[in-house]
C-alpha cells in the first residue's frame, strides 16, 4: 500500500520526465515583475484552469501580485464563489478521464516537480509550451517535440498558431496565430513565471529574509570582533 501511494504521488513528475532529451530554451525570470506575473495569472486562469487545478493555492494569494481583492473577484475568480477558496479545476476528474484517458495533474507544484525530476524546472515548461505541432495521428491532433505523444492538446494554439515538423524535423509555423512569435513567447514566459510563483509563493520573502539574516550576522560579527578586541587589549 505504501509503495502504491508513493507511486501515485510521483506519477505526474515521472510522466513529465518522459521523452528523449531535447534542447531547452532559457525561461525568462519574471519573479520580480508583478505585471508579468499578473499577465501569467490571467493566462493561467483563462487557458489552464479549465483542466488543471492549482488547489494548493487560494485565490486571495493573488493579491500578493499587486492585485486588489476586487480585481481578483472580477477578473480571475472563475471556479469558486469566495476569494478564500482554492484554485480548483473547473472540470470534474471523472469527465477528464473520459476525455483524455487520465485526469490532468494539479499544477500547484509543477515547476518544483519538474525541477526535482531533472533540474530543468521553468526551462522545461517554457520550451514545452512552445513546442506543440500538428500531428493527425494523435487523438487530439497535436504532438510535442519535448514530450512525445503527449495527451494534452495545444490549448494556446489560437495565440501561437499551428506549427508543423519540416523535413529537417524542426518546428515551423505553418498557420500564424493571433500573436507574433515574440508576443507568444512573452505570454508563455509570463505564464511559466506565474507557475514558478505558484509552486512557492513565499520564495521572495524567504530570499529577502535570508539576505536580512546574513546582513544581521555580518553586523553582529563586527560588534563581536570589536568586543573581543576590547576584552583582550590588556592581555599580552
Amino acid at each position: 500500500m505504501k509503495k502504491l501511494l508513493t507511486a501515485l504521488l510521483f506519477a505526474p513528475a515521472v510522466a513529465l520526465a518522459a521523452g528523449a532529451a531535447v534542447h531547452l530554451d532559457k525561461a525568462p525570470d519574471v519573479q520580480n515583475d508583478k505585471a508579468a506575473l499578473q499577465s501569467g495569472a490571467r493566462t493561467f486562469v483563462n487557458y489552464c484552469l479549465n483542466c488543471h487545478g492549482a488547489s494548493f493555492v487560494r485565490y486571495n494569494r493573488l493579491t500578493e501580485l499587486g492585485l486588489t481583492e476586487h480585481q481578483v473577484k472580477e477578473n480571475l475568480l472563475f471556479t469558486a464563489d469566495k476569494i478564500g477558496e482554492p484554485m480548483r479545476v473547473a472540470a470534474r476528474a471523472g469527465e477528464q478521464k473520459v476525455w483524455f484517458g487520465a485526469a490532468p495533474p494539479d499544477l500547484s507544484l509543477i515547476a518544483r516537480a519538474r525541477a526535482s525530476a531533472d533540474g530543468s524546472g521553468a526551462d522545461w515548461l517554457y520550451t514545452y509550451l512552445r513546442s506543440f505541432y500538428v500531428d493527425e495521428k494523435r487523438p487530439t491532433g497535436w504532438n510535442n517535440t519535448v514530450f512525445e505523444n503527449v495527451g494534452m492538446p495545444h490549448v494556446l494554439w489560437q495565440l501561437q498558431g499551428a506549427q508543423v515538423l519540416n523535413k529537417e524535423h524542426k518546428l515551423e509555423l505553418a498557420v500564424p496565430g493571433m500573436l507574433s512569435p515574440a508576443e507568444y513567447d512573452k505570454v508563455v514566459g509570463d505564464l511559466v513565471g506565474f507557475m514558478v510563483w505558484l509552486a512557492e509563493p513565499d520564495a521572495g520573502f524567504r530570499k529577502r529574509l535570508g539576505f536580512g539574516v546574513l546582513a544581521f550576522l555580518v553586523v553582529l560579527f563586527g560588534f563581536a570582533y570589536a568586543m573581543k578586541k576590547q576584552f583582550w587589549k590588556d592581555i599580552k
